[in-house]
């Protein structure tokens, strides 16, 4: 593969949101529906479960059935007492990515200045040509196939020379099918058929290039 275009997701790819990150936000979304639509906590809590079964996000439900402007919805959901203490970093990170070679960017669901902030905490925001957040994507997020395509035509690259690595396997189930390579990362030891490689940790990828490119 010539130059490789690496796209990288954010939360739990190049760090675990799982811990403080996840569960803060959840917190700040229900009470978001509790103040905004005037909800009891459990309301809230049903029905961010009905419009992320039916949509995938949250958010789509709250713009297409409340008019909720998604800016304010992500700047209230995406504040943070301290993110320093509660990005868990990873040591080995910056390494591993400068010794990949080609273009890296950054696809997220998450806000823009959410994405930068946690960049910027692990000191690798420098290495990324871009971001590419929610608001980028017009707010439809992974795994919409017109948002896969609308990078692509952004990046001016054609889909098999891009390297996706996620932790979401609805998300490289798009990429392999617009015919991208695709690594996992996970925990998990059996991969499914439309993952070329999986990883635990992205600062593993650079001993397995001779697998990807």
């Amino acid at each position: 593969m010539t130059r490789p275009v690496w796209l990288f997701d954010l939360d739990n790819t190049l760090h675990d949101a799982n811990p403080r990150i996840f569960p803060h936000i959840s917190r700040s979304m229900t009470g978001y529906l509790v103040r905004e639509l005037g909800l009891s906590e459990e309301q809230a809590g049903e029905l961010r479960a009905r419009y992320w079964h039916r949509y995938g996000a949250t958010l789509l439900g709250l713009m297409r059935h409340h008019g909720t402007d998604p800016h304010h919805f992500l700047r209230e959901t995406h504040r943070f007492p301290d993110l320093g203490t509660m990005v868990l970093r990873q040591p080995a990170l910056r390494n591993a990515l400068r010794a990949l070679p080609g273009r890296k960017l950054v696809f997220s669901n998450a806000p823009r200045s959410y994405a930068d902030a946690v960049l910027d905490v692990m000191g690798v925001r420098a290495l990324f040509e871009a971001v590419f957040s929610i608001e980028r994507m017009r707010f439809r997020p992974k795994p919409a196939r017109r948002t896969f395509l609308a990078l692509l035509r952004s990046l001016g690259v054609a889909p098999a020379r891009c390297v996706m690595v996620e932790d979401s396997s609805a998300n490289l189930r798009m990429a392999k099918t617009l015919g991208m390579t695709t690594v996992w990362i996970s925990p998990l030891t059996r991969a499914p058929a439309f993952v070329d490689l999986r990883l635990r940790s992205v600062v593993e990828l650079p001993r397995h290039l001779d697998k990807l490119l």
